[in-house]
């Protein structure tokens, strides 16, 4: 295995696909959620458990935290963290994960994940894979009651 063949723009993010879709309400990763001043949440339709949510950084492209301000850091970060509270009292998991990474789409986001007793990796991080896709009646009213939970108007 290796890295993409294209990965330096994708680093540049001038072949980065979370710059190219904008602000969608419906993305490759999900439903929208959350719509906040520095990034969007989607619930994940492809997902090892329930309540998997992505946070996204919409503004200029970056690949890492460090890569912004003091400022626009705390409100990304808060901004995952409201996402989290949300997942947390939707779902009642044991535990929320705050996973960043970037290792296949080097542009900012974290991974939020709720993790229960029956999960597949107790005590561990989720493993890559066979994700489910969840049913889209369950994501349609997961995503409703998680926005109720935000309350965060559609854009």
């Amino acid at each position: 295995m290796s890295w993409p063949e294209d990965w330096r723009a994708r680093v540049a993010g001038t072949a980065c696909t979370f710059c190219a879709e904008g602000r969608p309400q419906e993305s490759a990763v999900g439903l929208r959620i959350y719509a906040g001043d520095v990034s969007d949440a989607y619930l994940s339709r492809r997902a090892m458990v329930r309540g998997y949510a992505v946070v996204i950084w919409r503004g200029r492209h970056v690949i890492d935290p460090h890569h912004l301000s003091a400022q626009e850091a705390a409100s990304f970060h808060l901004e995952a963290l409201r996402v989290g509270a949300a997942l947390e009292q939707h779902f009642e998991p044991l535990k929320i994960n705050y996973m960043t990474l970037g290792n296949r789409v080097p542009h900012l986001h974290t991974h939020v994940t709720a993790r229960y007793w029956d999960d597949p990796a107790p005590g561990g991080p989720l493993p890559d894979g066979p994700n489910y896709d969840v049913p889209p009646d369950q994501l349609a009213s997961d995503a409703a009651a998680l926005r109720l939970l935000l309350r965060t108007p559609e854009r």
